[in-house]
């Protein structure tokens, strides 16, 4: 049971009841069971639980809550007092809400409050916001520690112990130039280890992995996770320090990135959103636009079928074998689909590879395909229809497991090339389109095993 379903009821009844408790019953509690627990009451019962906690607590608690609740809190506190809270948030929290999650109007009142409590914070509000949404500029934090190197060890530590509060991370500490040029880093284990009367620039690394501010937030998380980085400095064309991207941002953004590919692999434009915070008329038009696409393509394997409309009159057993080998190409092509989409993610295939995943996915189609075919075979003759029944239903599965091996792996490349999402060449879609060229493969397969048997006249010639 969730923990806010638990400690919900008692604080609801506290602050109708005693309200200076609530402070002593949170005191001991997480700041993420707090949010979850502020999430779930009234928009007025948050605002009031924020209102009473220092803005220092209660920044940390309220940049974990969703948009949704965030404007809803932020209407009842105001923009003074959401200024106050956004003074002690971290600055790429603070920059996303005042300019993506509160609405023009609000977000430009809290920003000319945060210029008269304190101008430094709405400078950095300004820097942060002028970069694209999903690009490294946007998720980068400018709390880090900067120190300069002729600064001695135990300098460095000092100042870690006096402002290391005030950072997003402590685990490195950035040595910049009087120009604010990025000169190298060093660890906490660096400094720990090291003579303290060292200077810094003995043991600084000046060989550092960076991000440009314009690089693309799925680029940021490969290269971040590659090199098993807490934290990854950005830096611009000139080599100054921007800012500082942390790992954990890094997961939130793999795991909206991963969230979206599913959602598009299952032929469902991405939510903006929860699933229980997504409104039903948005669901349908996220979920009606791949449906109707889908639902029409299909339209093509309803007059594949027709095309040979009199084969099957001929042979009506033709019928029989249609499910069982449209559904082993669009099972085939499906896998191959998520593998190639999963390995362009994370980097193990690129667009050039496409000659390499030919040949081995032709390969594998093939194996895979007189596999099924084997067993498809058998079950043929199972039922009784005969040695050249089951030669056509083998030859199909054999070739459209390939087809289907071949097309799945292709389009993600293809459109990868084409500078579109290779995800949106959902399963589906591939399904659709193999089942089309599988009909056609079956029939004149088909046409050309049974000939004795359908009869030249009754073949309907495509």
């Amino acid at each position: 049971m969730r923990f806010a379903n638990l400690v919900g009821p008692e604080l609801h009844q506290l602050l109708k009841e005693d309200p200076d408790q609530v402070l002593e019953l949170l005191e001991e509690i997480h700041d993420e069971d707090l949010a979850d627990l502020i999430a779930q009451l009234p928009d007025d019962e948050a605002a009031e639980i924020l209102a009473r906690l220092p803005t220092e607590e209660a920044a940390p608690i309220f940049e974990r809550l969703d948009d949704e609740k965030q404007v809803a809190i932020g209407t009842e506190l105001g923009p003074e007092s959401i200024a106050q809270i956004a003074v002690e948030m971290s600055s790429d929290e603070r920059a996303d809400l005042i300019k993506e999650v509160l609405s023009e109007e609000v977000g430009g009142q809290v920003l000319a409050t945060l210029e008269q409590i304190d101008p430094q914070v709405a400078e950095d509000v300004e820097e942060l916001a002028q970069w694209p949404e999903r690009s490294a500029g946007s998720l980068m934090t400018t709390d880090y520690l900067s120190v300069t190197a002729m600064m001695s060890v135990s300098e460095v530590i000092q100042l870690i112990r006096k402002k290391g509060g005030e950072a997003e991370t402590i685990y490195y500490v950035y040595a910049l130039s009087p120009e604010r040029r990025l000169d190298g880093i060093a660890s906490v284990r660096d400094l720990l280890l090291a003579d303290p009367r060292q200077k810094l620039a003995e043991i600084l690394t000046s060989n550092v992995v960076t991000v440009p501010p314009e690089m693309d937030q799925e680029e940021v998380a490969k290269r971040l996770a590659k090199y098993d980085l807490g934290a990854i400095p950005v830096v611009d064309g000139k080599g100054t320090l921007r800012g500082v991207i942390t790992v954990d941002d890094v997961i939130d953004v793999l795991t909206q990135e991963q969230t979206e590919d599913v959602q598009k692999l299952a032929g469902v434009e991405p939510l903006e959103a929860a699933y229980f915070q997504t409104t039903f008329w948005t669901f349908i038009r996220k979920r009606a636009t791949w449906l109707i696409i889908l639902f029409v393509e299909e339209f093509f394997t309803g007059s594949a079928l027709r095309h040979y409309d009199d084969l099957l009159k001929a042979v009506a057993k033709l019928s029989y074998y249609v499910p069982l080998l449209l559904s082993a190409g669009g099972n085939s092509g499906a896998q191959s689909s998520s593998l190639i989409i999963r390995g362009l993610a994370v980097g193990e295939v690129k667009p050039t590879d496409w000659w390499r995943v030919a040949g081995r996915e032709l390969g594998q189609g093939l194996v895979l395909g007189v596999i099924l075919a084997s067993v498809g075979a058998a079950r043929v003759l199972m039922w009784g229809d005969g040695v050249r029944f089951a030669v056509v239903v083998g030859a199909t599965l054999v070739g459209i497991v390939v087809m289907g091996c071949v097309v799945g792996s292709m389009l993600p490349l293809g459109l990868r090339r084409a500078g579109f999402d290779p995800a949106t060449s959902s399963t589906p879609f591939i399904a659709s389109l193999v089942d089309v060229l599988g009909i056609i493969l079956y029939f004149n397969i088909a046409r050309y095993l049974l000939a004795e048997l359908i009869g030249s006249s009754t073949v309907s010639h495509p």
